[in-house]
């Protein structure tokens, strides 16, 4: 995460339905989502997230066409790990869909990006290279196009040179700064080497998993209340970094839920949703019950990242009715409350404030944050989860 500095957000102090007396809400409900507010709106799910698919295309393809650039008007360049979360956005539009033309774009898609990167899938940053391989082994499970198969185990063989005992184990950051152990280099690499092991069935990978996971719960998950911090050692000096961003308490809960569903082991599953219940009440990371801003740049992505892997919690038939009630409403709060205030018509930009219209220029990251959001929804509606 390169083009924005990832230290330092705004906290939205906005309170939309509740008004909170004290820091933590661990005992009271999630604000739940006015229906009489948006009684005469038609929430057609499924027919927004296409038409903001197509909007990714017409706004934010490049010239020659290898990649999507940095945001919708004059910045051209080309960012890793936005383009590794493009992917996956297809890939949610395909399983929705089942329309060849996703396909053909995630194929070229995954082409582009190691054109654009020097012809080669490998970086200097761990975290980004999870995040492609996240999405090319997604892309695999639903195509079977070896082309993501072999991507994915090229990336892994690199991933894996990340790992060493430096504060106890876990995974740097980058290549040059592999002493920073964070949770965005570490929960990543716990949920695709899950998945993984389900594929190619090599126990070595679901060992990792172990590994890094129990290394990153003993670290940097805060024993309080299980709410991630960023990371640890930054400065090389042993000294955690405490920050709270939406997206590490997304692939932790992502990180959790895979291992549950690969070892039936319910530990796993109870810090999935320990983690999702003290996010959702948090007057930092989601006030009022809405996900904060978190700008644009890098932290533009923040927050779809955490919508993936809640989304996926609630699909999960093992977590109990309150708790799953508890995370629905929330995830339909954020996304009527984007739908009817936080998109631009016709223009389909979507804002970093999900509150509010957004400007001329949008950052890919913070478009895509959105379309996991309205992917999300399509998915829950087609359930009949939301409305």
């Amino acid at each position: 995460m390169k083009f924005n500095s990832i230290k330092a957000f705004s906290i939205s102090g906005a309170i939309l339905l509740v008004t909170a007396a004290s820091s933590c809400l661990k005992d009271k409900a999630v604000p739940l989502y006015n229906d009489e507010q948006v009684a005469a709106v038609n929430y057609s799910w499924a027919a927004t997230a296409d038409s903001v698919q197509d909007r990714l295309y017409s706004s934010y393809l490049s010239a020659n066409g290898k990649y999507f650039k940095e945001n919708n008007a004059d910045k051209t360049t080309f960012h890793y790990w936005p383009n590794a979360h493009a992917l996956d956005v297809m890939v949610d539009a395909y399983i929705r869909t089942k329309n060849d033309v996703y396909k053909q774009r995630m194929l070229s898609l995954l082409n582009g990006i190691k054109e654009s990167n020097g012809n080669r899938f490998q970086n200097n940053f761990y975290d980004d290279m999870e995040w492609l391989a996240l999405s090319a082994l997604r892309s695999y499970e639903v195509t079977n196009d070896n082309a993501y198969l072999d991507a994915v185990n090229i990336l892994w063989t690199d991933i894996k040179t990340g790992r060493n005992d430096i504060q106890g184990g876990g995974i740097g950051w980058t290549k040059d700064r592999n002493y920073f152990k964070n949770t965005p280099a570490n929960a990543p690499a716990i949920i695709f080497a899950t998945r993984l092991y389900r594929v190619q069935k090599n126990a070595a990978d679901l060992q990792i998993a172990r590994e890094l996971y129990t290394w990153l719960k003993g670290k940097l998950v805060d024993p309080a209340n299980g709410i991630l911090w960023d990371g640890v050692n930054y400065n090389n000096d042993g000294v955690i970094t405490k920050n709270k961003y939406t997206y590490n308490q997304g692939v932790f809960i992502g990180a959790g839920l895979e291992l549950y569903k690969t070892t039936n082991e319910v530990a796993y599953l109870n810090d999935a949703i320990r983690t999702a219940k003290a996010t959702i009440q948090d007057l930092e990371l989601s006030p009022g019950g809405i996900l904060k801003d978190e700008g644009q740049g890098d932290g533009g992505l923040f927050k779809g990242i955490l919508i993936r892997y809640l989304t996926l919690l609630v699909q999960e038939p093992a977590v109990p009715k309150a708790d799953k009630d508890a995370m629905i409403s929330f995830l339909n709060f954020n996304a009527t409350t984007l739908y009817t205030q936080g998109i631009s018509r016709p223009q389909l930009l979507i804002n970093s404030n999900w509150k509010s219209k957004p400007g001329a220029t949008i950052d890919l990251t913070t478009q895509l944050s959105g379309m996991m959001l309205l992917e999300a929804a399509a998915t829950l509606s087609k359930q009949g989860l939301i409305k």
